[in-house]
């Protein structure tokens, strides 16, 4: 691990050492020989994950968000964690929200604006809790602002509480704290891939790459052409043809990357933040043009900078808020372009040398030669993920001293993470191949209280069906319009028949009995967006709705959801 910024709380995790700030990249030795999975940063402090589960944390611990009492300069375990397998983890001002293989979310730190969800607003908790109104529900992935946060249910509910000062929790109010986890209501139906929350701004990402957000506009960060804080979700037209696939916020601006590698930036300008040579504020998202030309596959955002990798060399470039030395420029000046970061950087695609002279070369030397894996910003911090070349060789000196020595070099091949694509774990659920083909191969016995659960997820959720069925080989989803619905009619066809057939007859009944209950009562007159339309197109593929039996329980309220829809969604159906 890489790290360089604000080193004044130790929230590097570099030990003991005298300077506040770090100006370039620098090994964390803590983290020589571990695999980390993620990190998270919040204003003073940093949590990292292990690919075992296992979370450390540094930094300030004023107000417990390390979740421990140990000594705070050099990464620490979080041991009453020590019994969860820890998936994914995000960092608040100074509030921490980690996620287990199981779907919990667990919360300390800062909790004054009911940002932890444990229904009170307590100054401060040390010791990580569960967040007990969210049992019920499997969360996929968590996102916190400064004060507030988000969870994203593998249904595909999206939750919200903490501060609301600004509309950030998309409530349609504002003002009132909120310390319970409340679903976004104006959201339901859509199928969300990610959320990303800012300062006090925050946004859902669909799966097609249709933008909604909420929250604090002050500067622009919504990207809706205004200075206007929106209570509720709101559709970033502008972005709609740009097949966005990844968000993230910094306190005031917002960087989302396309499947193509282009980068937009909008919001707060003033220390070059936006990349865009200038120090405005930005209300539209404006294309990165310093950028182009490079194919981007991450990008992170601190408080008051921003990070982009480039595989193809495999270099990060930065720019904003410098003082901390958070751009890893070797300076502290602000940089109102994208910079490089300094540092010996490998692309993956470069070729390892697999026999190297070390005369007169120290270990160190060469393992100077870094292939970043993946990169975090939080704070006034920045963190590089990168394979380690493990050097081997007989009979050498570690200086490599012996005349003509040689040794082999190998390096963890594996490929840079690449956001542009996406990972099926921390998303919802969807119909897939796999998925049906999972619950076939489950259906002969009785059927698992965990295979069961899945169906009765699915089936009772409007969300995953109008995720399902996206055009697979043709990703023509991402350019989802009243004239072009997204969704494979012909793949549909085919796994409503693979699964509902008579030799299940235990799915049908739990599919039958989902629809009838959950789903259909629950259509809204008034989809949020064109994405939650869908199943009005793929549900009558189901055999269950031309079954006779059915008609009175599933195909009459059915029909009636539809003819009930109002003037704008009946005419984009048709």
């Amino acid at each position: 691990m890489l790290c360089w910024g604000n080193a004044s709380y130790g929230q590097l995790g570099l030990g003991g050492i005298d300077e506040e700030i770090v100006l370039e990249p620098r090994k964390c030795e803590f983290f020589e020989g571990k695999r980390v999975r993620g990190v998270g940063c919040g204003r003073r402090h940093s949590v990292f994950l292990l690919e075992d589960g296992a979370v450390y944390t540094c930094g300030c611990n004023d107000l417990g968000q390390l979740g421990h009492d140990k000594a705070r300069k050099k990464p620490e375990q979080v041991v009453s964690l020590d019994a969860q397998n820890i998936v994914a983890v995000s960092c608040g001002e100074a509030h921490t929200l980690a996620l287990n293989d199981k779907g919990q979310v667990f919360a300390w730190g800062l909790g004054s604006d009911g940002q932890l969800g444990l229904s009170n607003f307590e100054d401060c908790i040390r010791i990580p809790r569960t967040v007990r109104s969210l049992s019920e529900v499997h969360i996929a992935q968590v996102a916190c602002g400064f004060f507030h946060s988000l969870a994203l249910a593998r249904g595909g509910q999206l939750f919200s509480w903490g501060q609301n000062k600004y509309g950030q929790l998309g409530l349609r109010m504002q003002g009132a704290s909120v310390s319970s986890p409340q679903v976004i209501q104006s959201l339901q139906g859509v199928p969300f891939a990610q959320i990303s929350a800012g300062g006090a701004h925050s946004f859902g990402l669909t799966l097609s790459g249709a933008v909604f957000g909420w929250g604090r506009n002050k500067f622009g960060q919504l990207g809706l052409s205004d200075n206007d804080d929106r209570y509720f979700p709101a559709l970033l037209k502008t972005l709609r043809s740009q097949r966005v696939v990844y968000i993230c916020c910094g306190e005031d601006h917002t960087a989302v990357l396309t499947k193509e590698g282009g980068v937009f930036t909008f919001g707060a300008g003033g220390y070059g933040q936006l990349g865009h040579n200038i120090t405005n504020h930005e209300v539209n998202p404006r294309k990165v043009f310093e950028l182009m030309g490079n194919v981007v596959s991450q990008i992170a955002c601190g408080r008051q900078h921003t990070l982009a990798f480039i595989p193809s060399s495999g270099k990060i470039d930065s720019f904003g808020l410098g003082g901390n030395g958070q751009l890893g420029t070797r300076s502290t000046c602000n940089r109102i372009s994208p910079a490089p970061v300094k540092g010996c950087w490998r692309a993956h695609t470069d070729p390892v040398p697999m026999e190297v002279d070390l005369t007169g070369l120290s270990i160190s030397e060469v393992e100077q030669n870094f292939c970043v894996k993946r990169i975090y910003a939080g704070g006034d911090q920045s963190f590089a993920h990168y394979a380690l070349p493990q050097v081997k060789g007989q009979g050498a000196e570690v200086k490599g001293q012996t005349k003509g020595c040689q040794r082999h070099i190998y390096t963890d091949d594996s490929p840079p993470v690449d956001l542009r694509i996406t990972r099926p774990d921390g998303q919802i659920y969807t119909l897939s191949d796999d998925l049906i083909q999972k619950w076939l191969n489950h259906s002969h016995g009785r059927l698992s209280p965990e295979i069961t659960n899945e169906i009765d997820l699915v089936f009772s959720s409007a969300s995953c069906l109008n995720g399902s069925f996206l055009s697979g080989s043709n990703p023509d989803h991402y350019s989802t319009n009243s004239k072009c619905s997204g969704v494979d009619i012909n793949t549909a066809r085919l796994f409503y028949h693979r699964l509902i057939q008579p030799d299940y007859p235990q799915i049908s009944q739990i599919v039958a009995a989902c629809l009838e209950k959950n789903l259909l009562p629950r259509l809204s007159s008034s989809p949020p967006d064109i994405e939650a339309l869908r199943l009005y197109l793929t549900l009558p593929e189901c055999p269950l709705l031309s079954n006779p039996n059915n008609y009175t329980t599933l195909t009459i309220p059915f029909a009636k959801a539809v003819v009930s829809l109002k003037d704008a969604p009946i005419k984009v159906l048709g």
